[in-house]
Formats: structure tokens, sequence, C-alpha cells
């Protein structure tokens, strides 16, 4: 009873939502950073998984794997602090002396580009596969090389087709940017868990907390929804 007789929602709202405020707009930064980071790194792979070459397709295979078999929190933990100084390691050959680091932000937004990269590979690859294969030789019939065909016909048409699978991973990414706290992004949770920590007001500042996720990603999961509806209609 005294824990209830103690709450004072007022004061935690009236200090935590200007500090949340700042925090949105880093988690968004994030957010739109490593979305256009998996989506290039995605189509890349997408387009190595369906080459010919089969050592290609082996190291990408491998390289997939990895990343879907490991946490993203620990990715994000070693592109912070172990892939600066792999890449020092590497450049110190010819470089003596050379130092990498990364900012909290840089290594939290190609930790969430490079992880959810691998899984948007998967949803390019297969909806470059569901273009009908007579698109691809009526453009080649036209003059069009392979490479023409793949890049105006065929991709185009795939993004369209992924575009709902694209919205619901970037609902999910914008949660994930939670995790960015544990390298010490100054995003939405470490701003909570800061005012808790000197304020104490632990169910306030986490209540809150979770009011303003559901505040964000409830209304972009119904946009994305009524885009697919509308995409669906169209096709």
């Amino acid at each position: 009873m005294d824990i209830i007789q103690n709450l004072d929602f007022g004061a935690a709202l009236h200090d935590l939502t200007p500090m949340l405020w700042s925090g949105l707009w880093i988690a968004l930064e994030a957010t739109i950073c490593g979305f256009i980071i998996a989506f290039v790194l995605g189509t890349v792979i997408a387009i190595g998984r369906i080459s010919k070459s089969k050592i290609l397709r082996g190291v990408l295979v491998v390289f997939l794997e990895i990343i879907r078999g490991t946490p993203l929190l620990v990715q994000l933990v070693y592109m912070y602090y172990v892939a600066p100084l792999l890449i020092s390691l590497v450049v110190q050959i010819w470089t003596p002396g050379y130092q990498l680091s990364f900012s909290p932000f840089i290594a939290g937004a190609l930790g969430l580009g490079i992880n959810y990269g691998c899984y948007l590979s998967e949803v390019i690859r297969a909806s470059i596969l569901s273009v009908d294969r007579g698109q691809t030789e009526a453009a080649l019939a036209l003059g069009y090389t392979s490479r023409q065909s793949l890049w105006s016909i065929v991709i185009p048409q795939a993004t369209r087709s992924a575009v709902p699978v694209f919205g619901n991973y970037l609902v999910m990414m914008i949660k994930d940017t939670s995790l960015l706290a544990f390298i010490t992004v100054n995003e939405l949770l470490l701003r909570a868990q800061t005012y808790a920590s000197q304020t104490f007001l632990t169910i306030e500042s986490y209540t809150i907390l979770a009011i303003a996720y559901l505040i964000i990603s409830l209304p972009l999961a119904q946009l994305m929804g009524l885009l697919e509806r509308r995409l669906a209609k169209r096709g």
C-alpha cells in the first residue's frame, strides 16, 4: 500500500516527457539509418544469393547463419567494442598506429542495419524469385542486358511486393532501438533508466516508457496495414 500511495505519475510525466521526446528523435534517426543500411545490404545479399557463383553463395550463407544465429544485443556490443579493434589490427598492417573507434550511435546503426539486412535479404530474394521469368526474357529480347533487366524490371517489382513486410520490420526495428541503451546510446530506455535511478520513481518511469513505445509502434503498425491493403487492391 505504501508503494501505491507514493506513486507520483504527475511528476514523472512532467519530467520525463521532454527527456523521452529528445530520446525519440535519436531512436528515429537510428531507425532510419539502420533501415537504409539494412535495405542496401539486404538487396546486395539477395542478388548474391541468386548469382551463379557457388563460392559467393556459400560465403553469404555462412554470413547469414552467423548473424541469424547470434542475438542482436551481442552483435551491437561486438560492433561497438570489438569490430573497431579488429579493423584497426588489419589496417595497421599497412598503416602502423592506426586506431578506429565507432561512436555509440554509429555502432548501433551499423548493428541494426547488418542484423535486419540479413533478414530483409530473404524477403527481397523471395520477391525477386516471385517475379515472372517471362518479364526478364522479354526484356532480354528487347535488347536489355541481364543487369539492366534485373535493376530496371525485376528489382522495382520485387521491392513493391515486399513493402508490407518491410513495414513490419521497420516497426520491429524501432522497438529494437531500446537495445542501443546497452552501448550507451542516449535513446528512450537509457533516459528512462537514468531518470528512475535518480528519482527512484521506477514504476512510473518504466510504465511511461512502455506507453511511449506503444504510442509510437501501434499507429505505425496500423499505417503499414493500411498500406498493405492498398497495395493488395492495386495488385
